[in-house]
């Protein structure tokens, strides 16, 4: 089947520009679905209130540029009283940006640090951050309702190429870096850097946390998989079996799932508490051998999304198409083209994805899926057991193995 376009975010185009430094590498939906940013190439992020977004695409079809859509857009003053309200922001960060992540302040949880006399961050308020981490190694942080800089986060040597917030709401963030490290930080704590996490022979390309804050996957230019408890900040273990860099991650919203994508051609469905392979999707038939796995091969994985419905995986690959792949089944069920596509995530109601190429992002429909209730069972129970607790359940074989998504 062919993806359905729901509609387009064009980056505007001058006579003179150059195409080089244009590219998107990184395109994130805010946590409460509030929000769209994207990099437009150069230096800038462009944030777009999202139901505004889907308005225009409703009312004028698929064809729109990002300067048609601004002009009907309200600006609201911050000051009016409805500090809020979503409104749309141009932010120039000084650099190339490489990584973009929305975290939003839950006030009821703490930071993880004691005795702090000052505060950058109100708890008492609803606050919603833009990460955005940089080509020179910095990370910056906005305020996304009112556009201004926060914090400049400066440790990492190298590009920023990843960042993560912790889901739980405590602003812990981790950035993923081509120094070869992962760095947590505490925004709570004005920023401060908590932690280092070292073991990755070469550059870190991609870090994802597990829906319950517990555990960090980071991927990276080695075929190894990197798992960590973020309790104690130590490696839990590596799952071995890509053949070539991987180059993203990502959990399944009920955490009992990892999917990673890699420059060997596939994408894996890993169960990541026992590091076991559960579902291949290969991007090039028949699959190439290791050996060719290992190099150039024009059906590079590019990035890859997990969707909220626990069913769909999208992934982008170098031989232009995208594709939406259901968890059971081997062949993709919908397909759409797509030149050099950079990055993708599904919208947080996982209806929509969104990929970014040159500037501009381009979004599809989710394959329609009404979720079977024993699927919405299983994510319920793998929300709160991992597989090793479900497998000393009392229950029969034929229902162990659907909770461990094994059928």
């Amino acid at each position: 089947g062919r993806a359905r376009t729901v509609g387009e975010l064009l980056a505007p185009t001058s006579p003179f520009d150059k195409k080089c430094g244009r590219e998107n590498w990184t395109v994130a939906f805010a946590p409460d679905g509030s929000y769209l940013a994207w990099s437009q190439g150069h230096r800038i992020v462009k944030l777009v209130p999202w139901a505004q977004c889907l308005n225009n695409f409703l009312l004028h079809g698929t064809k729109n540029g990002t300067n048609a859509v601004s002009t009907r857009l309200p600006r609201q003053s911050s000051e009016s009283g409805q500090k809020n309200r979503p409104c749309e922001h141009i932010i120039d960060c000084g650099d190339i940006v490489w990584s973009l992540a929305f975290g939003s302040s839950v006030p009821e949880k703490q930071s993880r640090c004691v005795n702090i006399e000052w505060h950058r961050f109100k708890f008492g308020q609803d606050q919603l951050l833009l990460a955005t981490g940089l080509n020179n190694g910095r990370i910056k942080i906005w305020d996304v309702y009112t556009g201004k800089l926060l914090l400049n986060l400066m440790d990492h040597t190298e590009v920023v190429r990843d960042l993560t917030f912790a889901p739980d709401g405590s602003l812990i963030l981790v950035s993923a870096s081509r120094d070869k490290t992962l760095r947590v930080w505490d925004l709570k704590d004005d920023g401060n850097m908590m932690k280092v996490l070292r073991g990755h022979p070469n550059w870190v390309y991609g870090c994802a946390f597990s829906p319950d804050s517990s555990i960090l996957c980071s991927v990276g230019a080695s075929k190894a998989v990197f798992l960590w408890d973020m309790d104690k900040y130590s490696m839990l273990r590596k799952l071995e079996g890509h053949h070539n860099d991987v180059v993203a991650c990502e959990f399944s919203p009920d955490g009992a799932l990892l999917a990673t994508a890699s420059y060997d051609t596939r994408v894996y469905v890993w169960d990541p508490h026992i590091g076991v392979i559960l579902r291949e999707f290969g991007h090039l038939f028949p699959p190439p051998t290791p050996i060719f796995a290992g190099g150039a091969n024009d059906r590079w994985v590019r990035s890859m999304a997990f969707s909220q419905d626990g069913l769909h995986v999208a992934s982008l690959a170098d031989d232009k198409m995208v594709r939406f792949w259901r968890i059971d089944e081997e062949y993709p069920v919908q397909v759409a083209p797509l030149n050099n596509g950079l990055c993708c995530t599904f919208s947080t109601d996982g209806s929509v994805l969104a990929a970014g190429q040159d500037g501009s992002v381009y979004f599809w429909a989710t394959p329609r899926q009404v979720s079977s209730l024993q699927h919405l069972c299983r994510m319920a129970i793998r929300r709160v057991m991992p597989t090793s607790q479900v497998k000393n359940l009392p229950i029969p074989c034929k229902v162990l193995e659907f909770l461990c998504y094994q059928i």
